[in-house]
């Protein structure tokens, strides 16, 4: 179980923490003459560190043993055949190459409930699924069921667990000032895709030259010179813009995930709060989630757009000479 710490000298009895925790864990109660959070459903935690981030004092420190997660007991996944692994690895070296991308482009998987899991490492501590993306990029791969996630709302998005009262309700996004009135907090929860309570039984993130299952989604981190250069790839052969839904809130989760896989329709993000202040995604990098179908017509548009446009322009051939 995770284990609560709070530094009692420290503690000033603001009550942020009580506040702003997703899911109740504390409450206030009178010590010594003085105010201050009790951690009284500590089995409830989600280690998200919410808390923890909003203490004006660092009072708080949320513990999180590596033996926390409970082992999975699997019959390994069928495994990608050498034709779809070479797929795989062709489309990770043509956006490697093509873009210069500084960064691995992300197979994702939603597990459904009851299917067999890949034998792929579980983190050792909770993860948010933002993080997860972020180190799969760098090269990790990580099986995550619900017990690894560290945030209740991405992973209530995701189909892994219930969501939480006050994150159902909008009262946190209130809390947070990111939104005007508890009626924008409503909208905003009710106007996002989530997929059926329990019925994911993990998330899968892999390099996505290192698959070992078909991917639902492929996450592409990136500057926007290179989303450009993918849009135009993706719409090199129709010519038609793109309806992208963009928001701010639930990034990686919702718009770069959840929306392609529901929609089967390319997406773009450009981050939010919960991703970038948790993870360590630069302040110019953004985000394109590709659903599995879309993947051959954009490489084989960003394979046409690397014989000439994008080298041209990347040349400058319209710069004036400087004299």
């Amino acid at each position: 179980m995770l284990q609560i710490e709070i530094d009692q000298p420290r503690c000033n009895g603001c009550g942020a923490c009580a506040d702003f925790c997703p899911v109740s864990v504390f409450e206030m109660q009178g010590l010594n003459g003085k105010r201050r959070p009790v951690p009284l459903r500590v089995e409830d935690c989600w280690g998200c560190d919410t808390c923890v981030g909003q203490c004006p004092t660092g009072a708080l420190r949320i513990v999180q043993p590596p033996s926390e997660s409970a082992s999975i007991e699997s019959t390994p996944q069928a495994k990608l055949d050498p034709q779809q692994q070479w797929q795989c690895y062709e489309w990770s070296s043509m956006l490697e190459r093509v873009l210069r991308l500084r960064w691995k482009p992300v197979a994702i998987s939603l597990i459904p409930q009851g299917a067999a899991l890949p034998d792929v490492p579980k983190p050792r501590t909770k993860l948010r699924y933002c993080q997860s993306l972020m180190a799969a990029r760098r090269g990790k791969s990580l099986l995550m069921t619900a017990d690894c996630h560290a945030c209740p709302d991405g992973t209530s998005i995701l189909g892994l667990t219930e969501i939480p009262p006050k994150l159902a309700s909008g009262e946190l996004y209130i809390r947070f000032g990111k939104l005007a009135t508890i009626e924008a907090a409503k909208q905003m929860v009710a106007e996002r895709p989530q997929l059926p309570e329990r019925s994911v039984q993990a998330t899968l993130v892999t390099p996505l030259d290192k698959a070992v299952m078909p991917p639902d989604v492929i996450a592409i981190i990136a500057q926007p010179e290179q989303m450009m250069w993918l849009c135009m790839a993706a719409a090199y052969f129709t010519g038609k813009k793109f309806d992208f839904k963009v928001s701010g809130y639930n990034a990686q989760c919702v718009e770069t995930t959840l929306l392609p896989y529901t929609s089967g329709k390319i997406n773009i993000s450009l981050g939010c709060y919960g991703c970038r202040a948790s993870s360590d995604v630069g302040d110019d990098l953004m985000f394109m989630g590709v659903p599995l179908a879309q993947m051959p017509l954009l490489i084989e548009g960003l394979a046409e757009l690397a014989k000439k446009a994008i080298p041209d322009s990347r040349a400058k051939i319209y710069l004036p000479p400087q004299v």
